[in-house]
C-alpha cells in the first residue's frame, strides 16, 4: 500500500478516541464514578445473556474456536458523537459508544451488528484494511442480520417502503457504516457494495435465516442448540 495513503487513511479509528489514550486506567473508581462505563457494562451483560441473536453468534463463535469473554473482547469507552460501536480487528475488540448508547434496545443492536464483523473476522480472515470488497460483505451482513433494518426500526427513523424496502435499507446502512470508517467517494462505495451485495446479502450464516425480529431470531437460536446437540451426540 502507498505509505503517503496508508498516513492519511486512518480506518476509522479518529472515531474511537480512547483506543489511542483513555482519561482513567481501566477499572479505576474514577472510570466507575464519572463515566458511562457502569451503565455500559450492566446493559452489555444483559444483552449478551437475554438477546437471542447476540446467545447465537457467542455460541456459533465458540464452535468455530473463537470464544468471546466479555472483559477481554468488549470494551466500553467514548466515542465520536456520530457512531455507537465498532469491530476493531487489530485487537479483536468490539468497542461499544458507552456515551452514545443510551437504551437497552440499541446496547442489544451494536453489540449484534458488531458480533457479526467478529463472526466474519473469525471464520473467513477478512482482510479489513486492504480489501475493500471484504468489508463491503461484512457490512451488508451485519446491516441484513442484526435487526438494524428490522419493521420496528425503520418505522422509527420515518423510513416506509414495501418493494424491497429491507434490501434498500441493507444497502443504505452498509455504505453509511463504510463511509464512516473509509476515505472514500460515495460513487466508490457504491460501486463496490453493487459488486457484492447480491451474495453477501444471501449469506444468512450462522442464523440459517434472516431475523427480521426478535421472534425470528428465538427461533434461529433454538434451530442452532438443536444443531449443536445432534453434532455433539454424533
Amino acid at each position: 500500500m502507498d505509505q503517503s495513503k496508508e498516513q492519511s487513511e486512518d480506518y476509522g479509528y479518529n472515531l474511537f478516541p480512547e483506543r489511542k489514550k483513555s482519561k482513567y486506567k481501566k477499572g479505576s473508581i474514577g472510570e466507575s464514578l464519572f463515566t458511562f462505563s457502569h451503565k455500559c457494562q450492566v446493559m452489555l451483560q444483559f444483552a449478551i445473556e437475554t438477546s437471542p441473536y447476540a446467545k447465537l453468534l457467542l455460541g456459533a463463535m465458540k464452535s468455530s474456536g473463537c470464544t468471546v469473554y466479555k472483559d477481554r473482547h468488549f470494551s466500553c469507552e467514548d466515542c465520536d458523537g456520530t457512531v455507537s460501536g465498532g469491530f476493531d480487528a487489530t485487537t479483536s475488540q468490539i468497542v461499544l459508544c458507552q456515551n452514545n448508547i443510551h437504551q437497552q434496545a440499541h446496547m442489544n443492536r451494536v453489540v449484534t451488528h458488531e458480533l457479526i464483523h467478529a463472526f466474519d473476522h473469525c471464520r473467513a480472515h477478512v482482510d479489513w484494511f486492504n480489501n475493500f470488497k471484504h468489508l463491503a460483505c461484512s457490512e451488508i451482513r451485519a446491516a441484513n442480520l442484526s435487526g438494524d433494518c428490522s419493521f420496528s426500526n425503520e418505522l422509527a427513523r420515518f423510513n416506509f417502503g414495501l418493494k424491497q424496502h429491507h434490501q434498500e435499507c441493507v444497502r443504505s446502512r452498509a455504505l453509511r457504516s463504510i463511509l464512516a470508517v473509509r476515505k472514500v467517494s460515495r460513487e466508490e462505495a457504491e460501486k463496490v457494495v453493487d459488486e457484492v451485495f447480491d451474495s453477501c446479502f444471501n449469506d444468512h450464516t450462522p442464523f440459517g435465516r434472516i431475523p427480521h425480529s426478535k421472534k425470528d431470531a428465538k427461533f434461529a437460536y433454538r434451530d442452532f442448540e438443536n444443531r449443536d446437540r445432534y453434532y455433539a451426540n454424533l
